[in-house]
């Protein structure tokens, strides 16, 4: 009876595949989140667009083409610049601090429409101070590597 019972409280682990376990389980229930917005959300705002009563968002409205391309501009040197400065001070995510701390400075000044003294110290105070704690939490106390 005891083996019966041992075998029911034994737990084997297979570790070559253990750690797809949960991104797994996270991909289903984000597809299946995706099809219940495309039914509940998508499929309604296109039959009212087919009968005329809505229009499509994108088409016929003006596109701010320094936002849009200065935000790819900016993602793609972020995550180049990161690994570069990164390489200069290895193992210390010093890469990831410094990168971060400009990259949230650029992007905050070519999102703000007004320029005041008041909200371009908010946006260099927010730029310092977001990526340090974020940057604290994960090198320090987590002791998570950062480029």
């Amino acid at each position: 009876m005891e083996t019966g019972l041992s075998s029911l409280l034994s737990i084997s682990v297979d570790f070559e595949n253990s750690h797809l376990f949960f991104p797994t389980i996270v991909s289903w229930i984000m597809a299946v989140l995706f099809v219940i917005v495309l039914a509940t959300k998508v499929a309604p705002f296109l039959v009212a667009v087919k009968k005329g009563e809505r229009s499509l968002p994108i088409l016929g409205e003006p596109m701010d083409a320094w936002r849009f391309f200065g935000t790819l501009a900016l993602i793609a040197a972020y995550f180049y610049l990161m690994a570069v400065v990164g390489n200069l001070f290895p193992y210390t995510g010093y890469g990831f601090l410094i990168v971060s701390i400009v990259f949230v400075l650029l992007m905050s000044l070519m999102y703000m429409h007004k320029w005041t003294k008041k909200s371009l110290i908010i946006v260099a105070t927010n730029a310092v101070v977001a990526p340090s704690l974020v940057w604290l939490i994960l090198a320090k106390l987590f002791a998570i590597t950062l480029p």
